[in-house]
């Protein structure tokens, strides 16, 4: 995908959030049963549904060399970088479950040995600053293929060691370049501050949606929500 057409998309999707926002505006109706935390909730609602309805499942997001490399790549979470979770990967597991045909739980080394992709991408955080790095894992969608998802389910939702959870739509699950990441930069593996031992790395969407410490996935018909959605109301779709 061309810069011009990323750009393009992007331009039409603040368009639809200013529609949307232009319900808050004084003289906008809102019902006098209508608090303004629902109001809002509406608004956001809203815009999840014009950011998927222009949401393009095989539009790549742009992909950089490795001259191009940040670094240092920052580290980002709810917490300091000193409590990054310590995670022993003879005793992790990644637990997959839901609407699939063949649940159950995978090792790393098991995961590893599934045919790798490799991506240098933008990591785009909602807090206005980005970085490039590479990003090497398994491809979800052949992840999905492999444990039998139902792929006309609505939803997957992720679960992490460190307690954060979120979840992504079935269309952004199945893009070409959404994977379970597990090596970093080149290195054997994810250091531990951007995720040991697997993430979730999707460069369609702002950096709240790719949880790190990964401890399973749901693939499901149900929503639920995200850690920064139910804390401060971001929206969920958060594409880009």
């Amino acid at each position: 995908m061309t810069q011009t057409i990323w750009t393009g998309r992007r331009k039409l999707l603040r368009l639809s959030l200013g529609a949307a926002a232009a319900t808050l505006l004084p003289g906008c109706r809102i019902s006098e049963n209508e608090t303004v935390e629902a109001a809002l909730k509406r608004v956001s609602r809203f815009n999840d549904a014009a950011q998927a309805a222009l949401f393009r499942p095989q539009t790549l997001a742009p992909t950089f060399s490795r001259s191009e490399l940040t670094l240092p790549f920052r580290f980002n979470a709810f917490y300091s970088s000193a409590s990054v979770p310590e995670i022993d990967e003879s005793q992790w597991r990644f637990k997959v479950d839901g609407l699939v045909r063949k649940p159950g739980e995978w090792t790393l080394k098991e995961l590893k040995a599934l045919p790798p992709q490799t991506e240098i991408t933008r990591l785009v955080c909602i807090e206005g600053w980005s970085a490039i790095g590479q990003w090497t894992g398994v491809p979800l969608s052949h992840f999905l293929a492999l444990i039998g998802a139902d792929t006309s389910a609505k939803y997957v939702a992720f679960r992490c060691a460190d307690g954060y959870y979120t979840s992504i739509d079935m269309a952004s699950a199945l893009h070409p370049q959404t994977m379970l990441a597990f090596s970093f930069n080149g290195q054997d593996s994810l250091p531990d501050e951007f995720g040991f031992p697997l993430r979730l790395r999707i460069p369609t969407k702002l950096g709240f949606k790719n949880p790190k410490h990964l401890t399973g996935l749901t693939v499901s018909n149900e929503f639920t929500s995200g850690y920064w959605e139910d804390l401060h109301g971001y929206n969920w779709f958060a594409g880009l």
